[in-house]
């Protein structure tokens, strides 16, 4: 300023003459020169794939081989395989059929050259599963081969120079079962056989291997960054230094680490747990998974290896990653753990007991939610969290499903009333019309209860930890307004594996360039899903609002699993009811007789085959054939047991299924309510005059009275007649209907005089689609495949029953040359003050090849929606395809009954083992049979009987159809009796009661778990006796009633679904036997009657008096 002068320096260090031309990195081809760092291409020779092992040994020098190969696909246990005479062998050898086992004695010697290298590996692969053994009869890991996990770090003490035997035992199945060719869903290959191809001692490089993770997650960064982004850039950058550094130090160890100090500068010090300990905020929870589908493309004999080889791994991995958290549902895997595998069940449990292999789920199995009865899920939760409990200490929090398809509408309030306020899932993100739109809410009950719900963002419950994952985990999460966390649920699963070094190696980077760099979702290692969850809720507590989801979470995918395997479907509903009736009346019978002991391990040995095969790929009918021919044998035993349990329990009552000549009928009414029915009479009980009986009574013992030609204890009648060339009329007091060829082309109910068909339309038509999906046979039904649409050509009729009691007309239809239906409709003399339904029952005999069979019932109703059973309540759907969500819904699961109903009238259609339904505006149809090729190849082939009926009703839906669906679904059953027990057995079973409300169901009647004399010891006993009752609101209104019970109950308590008592109801009417009650709409109540230690079995039974509601 002002003008003076000064002098300045110019001289600077920058270089004054160019050295040469310096080109811009093409960055396409540089990211592409990373691929190449790593790969097995035409460069594995020079490139870090050449550095990983220092040294290999193999030959019977250092491996001596030898194989027992049991027979007849048994599958013997370390004792009886050990035992046997062993036989040479050697890799190459070849090693089957499909399913076989193949135990190896393994005799193995260090090498001197090897001796001191740093880590040691037995590399072993048959392309199979495998399971390594200690000598002494220890499971130590599992083998998935193919080149995945072939890998078992050989103990120092090994380094002796001398041999050293442990065994390996072999199944000759992949990870994902055993079918030909790539695609795993198709039917398993009998015949593969697998070839031993490696079995060799590797030193492994250490530092290479390390570098080989750093590289990975630095080339993923380069590649998954936004291209624009200097994060991208600089993974570029340190990458193409890696890889320029080890070219220049000629491959050597030395290049090596100094590749890994370049990797440095940008993940940091990821050899160790300690990366995970800044304080830098984390929102990506990961937490190690493995699952394994309890049967699926597998038997389940198969399962109980894989629980084993999958949990020994992590075990192992616990050991070497202090960071690693795992968590495992299914209580039923647990306990063949505990069965088959004591050793390594110890190791889990202690495991457990530090912290870091955490059970979750509360259920016995992983389940389906679509099909199980409420009294099911019920179960699931009561025996899996007892099961949990009892050999951990502690109950489940979190209700874990990621792969099941579709979750019922009562789920929350099931979870809650077993201990659970958390769910998580994410099946959702496979939805192949609509995108779920939430990630973390609030899922909403039928009755109002709520859980907080999670589906990880990352769309997968068996993430491989790439780089991708974690990112995902933010950049798909749909609920960041609420929260920004989300859970990463990863490791190799469906098939069993879980976790792998590899992903751990991989997350401890992903979390050093979280840190280093920033810009990667920051993730954290060593919290359990409890934690994630426990953050949730105290956001909620603390005011966050979540957003909300009410009612059924549906699944857009696999509808088909609604119908497929239709014979499982039947024994499933079979068994459940078979299981109501035992339980009531052993209850009843304990108290009758003490000398009767309530055959509590019977009844859950029943329960624990009922809910395993409730899996969700068991009773969806997604297994091989295999699995399926293992549940018939587990179904068949049930119905063993049950048959034996109830005839000891008739025997108490005085009955029994053994005829005694010409004595009287009786039959048990097991419903809560009044019914009376007109039943068939046996064969041998009936003549030319007497064919049925009139059975009717209140709960309990009812009356069975011969039905004579010209009786009138029935004041009806029933009629057929043809009343032209193959039209048929049948009519009673309430319906007169017309069937030509099978069809009912007319329904007119005379109590209103109103035609119930649609104009033109024909009831009960057999139509039959092409079922082809776009992949998933045995899951999936397409909504194109209602464009196949094909009506059935009517057979000829003939009459059957001709009346006066009950008339039948029966029709034969040809499906194919190789399939046939014959379906009889009925219809019974209509009873006063009972529904009347039309009846039909079908003898199918089903060939066909990716078909679908279906019946249809066009109705003059109109409604834009229709209305479900589901378990413990009704779901409501629309019939009509506004939105895609609507059209969404083309088929859908319903229980025992279907409606569709308009102001004052409405039709019900009833069913007694089938699950699918549609119904697309007036028209109802109840789908049949499937028949998939895959993954079984003879689904549903064979004979099968089908029974369905049309219920009219005038007047809204209401109790009509819930009861009449549960008199269809249980049968009278006919006992010879003796007149001198039936007054004590009709008072000690009517002697617990429900009136009030006919929307109230009383559902279930048991004793309680731990009751001193039923108790089996693992949970502590409870003093006294008492009798678990459990009722449910079944159509969607506040309800009253009066519970009653007459057997001497001291103490009325209100329990969970576990039956902790959490309320003692100060209402209990010592001298009225009873309490009154009030439901919340949909609501479940369990209720525990404490009985009176001394006079409980003096009680006045036959003071007890019946009511009707």
């Amino acid at each position: 300023m002002g003008g003076e002068t000064q002098t300045r320096i110019t001289g600077s260090s920058f270089p004054k003459l160019a050295t040469g031309p310096v080109g811009q990195k093409i960055r396409s081809i540089y990211k592409e020169r990373l691929d190449h760092f790593t790969d097995h291409g035409q460069y594995e020779s020079q490139n870090l794939q050449a550095a990983m092992y220092e040294g290999r040994a193999s030959g019977e020098e250092y491996v001596k081989l030898s194989v027992y190969s049991p027979p007849d696909l048994t599958r013997p246990t370390f004792k009886e395989a050990t035992s046997k005479e062993f036989k040479e062998a050697k890799v190459g050898d070849s090693f089957g059929p499909s399913w076989s086992t193949h135990w190896f004695k393994v005799k193995l010697k260090v090498p001197q050259h090897l001796l001191h290298k740093e880590q040691l590996e037995l590399h072993w692969d048959a392309n199979n599963e495998g399971l390594i053994w200690t000598e002494e009869g220890e499971p130590l890991q599992g083998l998935t081969g193919g080149g995945e996990r072939v890998e078992w770090v050989i103990p120092k003490s090994f380094r002796d120079g001398k041999f050293h035997t442990f065994y390996i035992e072999m199944a000759c199945n992949r990870m994902f079962g055993n079918a030909p060719g790539g695609d795993a869903n198709q039917p398993p290959d009998p015949n593969k056989y697998f070839h031993l191809h490696k079995a060799d001692i590797v030193a492994v490089n250490r530092e290479a291997r390390a570098l080989f993770y750093d590289f990975w997650i630095i080339g993923d960064s380069a590649r998954e960054f936004p291209g624009d982004s200097w994060e991208s850039h600089e993974a570029m950058q340190i990458g193409n230094a890696i890889i320029d550094a080890f070219i220049a130090g000629h491959r050597s160890q030395a290049s090596i680490v100094k590749g890994r100090e370049i990797a440095k500068k940008y993940i940091g010090d990821v050899n160790s747990p300690k990366v995970y300990d800044s304080d830098k905020e984390h929102i990506v929870y990961a937490i190690g998974h493995c699952h394994i589908d309890t049967c699926w493309l597998w038997p389940w004999d198969e399962t109980k290896r894989k629980i084993a080889r999958s949990w020994a791994n992590q075990c192992d991995l616990m050991d070497r990653y202090p960071e690693h958290r795992f968590t495992c549902s299914q209580a039923q895997q647990y306990k063949w753990l505990e069965q088959l595998y004591p050793p390594l069940y110890d190791r889990v449990k202690a495991k457990v007991k530090q912290g870091t292999f955490q059970p979750v789920g509360g259920s016995w199995v992983e389940h389906d939610t679509n099909m199980p009865s409420g009294e099911s899920l019920v179960r699931q939760f009561l025996y899996g969290q007892r099961f949990f409990e009892s050999r951990f200490g502690e109950r489940c929090s979190t209700f874990w499903l990621p792969d099941t398809f579709g979750y019922s509408s009562q789920l929350p309030q099931l979870c809650r009333l077993a201990g659970m306020s958390r769910f998580f899932t994410q099946k959702l993100s496979w939805n192949n019309i609509n995108t779920f739109p939430h990630t973390t809410f609030n899922w909403v009950s039928l009755d109002g209860s709520q859980v907080i719900c999670h589906m990880a963002p990352s769309e997968t419950y068996t993430a491989d930890a790439h780089f991708g994952d974690v990112k995902r985990s933010v950049s798909q999460h749909k609920s960041m307004d609420q929260d920004n966390t989300s859970l990463l649920v990863f490791g190799k699963g469906d098939g069993g594996g879980g976790p792998t070094f590899e992903q751990l190696e991989k997350l401890r980077r992903c979390r050093g360039v979280s840190d280093t760099v920033g810009l990667l979702p920051r993730v954290k290692m060593g919290n359990s899903v409890e934690d994630f969850f426990d953050r949730l809720e105290k956001k909620a507590i603390d005011g966050t609002k979540y957003v909300t989801w009410y009612g059924e979470l549906y699944f857009e995918l696999h509808r088909g699993t609604y119908t497929t395997q239709a014979n499982n479907k039947w024994n499933n509903r079979k068994t459940e009811i078979l299981l109501h009736d035992v339980e009531y009346l052993a209850t009843l019978a304990t108290i009758k007789d003490s000398s009767y002991k309530y055959p509590k391990k019977d009844i859950d040995d029943m329960w624990e085959n009922i809910l395993l095969c409730q899996f969700h790929d068991c009773l969806p009918g997604s297994s091989i054939e295999m699995c399926y021919d293992d549940s018939d044998k587990l179904y068949a035993k049930v119905f063993k047991t049950g048959e034996r349990i109830l005839k000891d329990i008739l025997a108490v009552f005085g009955l029994s299924r053994q005829e005694s000549g010409n004595g009287s009928l009786t039959a048990i009414n097991t419903l809560p309510w009044r019914r009376a029915e007109i039943v068939k009479l046996p064969e041998h009980r009936s003549s030319k005059d007497e064919k049925y009986a009139l059975v009717h009574g209140r709960p309990g013992i009812v009356s069975v009275d011969k039905l004579s030609q010209s009786s009138k204890v029935v004041k009806s009648s029933a009629s057929i007649k043809e009343i032209k060339t193959g039209v048929f009329q049948l009519s009673n007091d309430r319906y007169k209907l017309e069937v030509e060829g099978g069809s009912i082309v007319s329904l007119i109910d005379l109590s209103v005089n109103r035609e119930v068909i649609s104009k033109g339309g024909k009831a009960n038509q057999l139509v039959i689609f092409d079922d082809k999906p776009l992949y998933w046979q045995a899951w999936d039904v397409e909504v194109y495949h209602f464009e196949s649409r094909e009506e059935l050509p009517s057979g000829t009729s003939s009459i059957v029953e001709h009346g006066p009691h009950r008339v039948s007309l029966v029709t034969e239809t040809k499906i194919s040359e190789k399939s046939w239906i014959k379906t009889t409709i009925s219809l019974a003399a209509s009873i006063t003050d009972q529904p009347s339904y039309i009846e039909m029952d079908s003898e199918v005999e089903w060939r066909e090849n990716m078909k679908f069979l279906k019946v249809e019932f066009p109705v003059d109703i109109v409604n834009t929606e229709a209305s479900y059973e589901t378990q413990y309540g009704i779901v409501r759907r629309p019939t009509h395809y506004n939105t895609s969500w609507d059209m969404a819904k083309f088929e859908v699961c319903c229980h025992k009954w279907a409606d569709l109903s308009e102001n004052g009238y409405g039709i019900s259609i009833l069913n007694d083992s089938k699950y699918g339904f549609a119904t697309c505006g007036n028209l109802m149809r109840l789908s049949l049979l499937r028949a998939p090729k895959a993954p079984d190849a003879h689904a549903d082939m064979g004979r099968h009987h089908i029974r369905y009926a049309i219920l009219p009703h005038a007047g809204p839906l209401d109790s009509v159809t819930v009861r009449a669906a549960y008199n269809f679904n249980h049968p009278f059953q006919l006992y010879p009796s003796s007149s001198s027990f039936l007054k004590s057995a009709s008072s000690i079973l009517s002697s617990i009661t429900l009136h009030g409300s006919p929307s109230l169901i009383l559902d279930a009647i048991k004793r309680g778990e731990d009751d001193e004399d039923v108790s089996r010891g693992e949970l502590p006993q409870r003093e006294g006796r008492s009798v678990i009752v459990r009722i449910y609101e079944s159509l969607g209104g506040k309800s009253r009633g009066v519970l009653g019970c007459t057997l001497g109950v001291q103490k009325c308590f209100r329990t969970n679904l576990l039956e902790d008592d959490e309320e003692q109801l100060q209402g209990w009417d010592v001298k009225g036997e009873s309490i009154e009650i009030e439901l919340r709409p949909f609501e479940v109540a369990t209720f525990r009657l404490q009985l009176g230690e001394g006079d409980w079995l003096d009680a006045d039974l036959d003071s007890c008096e019946d009511e009707e509601d």
